[in-house]
């Protein structure tokens, strides 16, 4: 059993990662984007955020070198994915079932990268693992795996409740939304109960994970936490498959949507884009638009149809 459920955690691990990839290329050979133009853009000088501004307020700014201010950006980023700033000021009876949840996914992962350390320094570094430096790496991952997965639970139940007794969000839930805040329970409840119902003759965390990378299928895992780690393995999977995938999509939302406010006229691919776009035959069925198949979006959008398709 414990080479299936090894096999298992690797080929999901390897679909996670094989999937963002393919999610990623995806979001990032899409077409153009329309502009929202809303402003602050955080790339912009901190004055100029303060009020709203743009490099376009300023006389010629044709003529100017075009400053980017990645700190500001990186500071709203990191606002933004650790703490939900927007849904804290938009939508605040959210934000605490849902930064709870976030929090929790956040510790778990924290945890599983310092299991993992811990792993190959007892693999490859163990004199550094028997001293107070193991004692302490040990305890941070217990407390980041015990208080993330609480966490995660508890705003897990807490957003299905929200989504199954709030009037306001049934428009925006389909069955898929249900299922995958049950997903997550099921597989951190069965993975925290095998992990606290565990014998005395089964082997903590650390022990597992040297297994894991060492391929030591002779270490016996208890049933119970096999099926959990099974079904994470399979949530893992999932993940990227669904739009909670937004880990991916996010990025390209802020940087190719919100933020880019670069000039046309400096950049070459996006000219070469918009000439591409220009040739299109559209075939759309809305008759103002008048779009036939044989006619270019170039002509199209040059074009007055309440004239007749006369030249603007």
């Amino acid at each position: 059993m414990t080479a299936l459920v090894f096999a298992i955690l690797y080929a999901g691990l390897a679909a996670f990662l094989a999937a963002s990839v393919v999610r990623a290329v995806m979001y990032a050979r899409q077409p153009l984007h329309l502009r929202w133009e809303l402003y602050p853009v955080p790339h912009e000088p901190p004055e100029r955020v303060a009020h709203g501004g743009s490099y376009f307020e300023e006389p010629g700014w044709w003529k100017k070198p075009r400053k980017v201010n990645r700190l500001t950006e990186l500071k709203f980023m990191l606002s933004e994915m650790l703490f939900l700033k927007a849904l804290w000021e938009f939508n605040r009876g959210l934000w605490f079932r849902s930064f709870p949840f976030h929090a929790g996914l956040y510790l778990l992962i924290a945890s599983v990268k310092l299991l993992i350390l811990s792993a190959l320094l007892t693999i490859f570094w163990p004199a550094a693992m028997a001293g107070t430096f193991g004692a302490v790496l040990g305890g941070l991952v217990a407390v980041c795996g015990a208080l993330g997965a609480f966490l995660a639970m508890i705003g897990a139940f807490a957003l299905l409740l929200k989504r199954l007794r709030d009037p306001d969000l049934k428009n925006y839930t389909a069955p898929g939304d249900i299922f995958n805040l049950l997903f997550f329970l099921a597989a951190f409840g069965l993975l925290a109960a095998g992990y606290l119902l565990r014998g005395p003759d089964y082997p903590g965390t650390l022990a597992l994970a040297v297994a894991l990378f060492t391929l030591d299928t002779a270490v016996p895992i208890p049933p119970l936490m096999a099926a959990g780690l099974v079904l994470t393995a399979l949530l893992i999977t999932y993940i990227p498959l669904t739009h909670m995938a937004h880990y991916v999509g996010k990025y390209f939302t802020y940087h190719a949507i919100r933020w880019d406010d670069l000039p046309a006229s400096r950049a070459q691919e996006i000219q070469r884009k918009i000439a591409q776009y220009l040739a299109y035959k559209p075939h759309w069925s809305a008759p103002h638009i008048r779009a036939d198949g044989k006619k270019t979006w170039a002509e199209i959008a040059t074009t007055n149809p309440q004239a007749g398709g006369q030249a603007k």
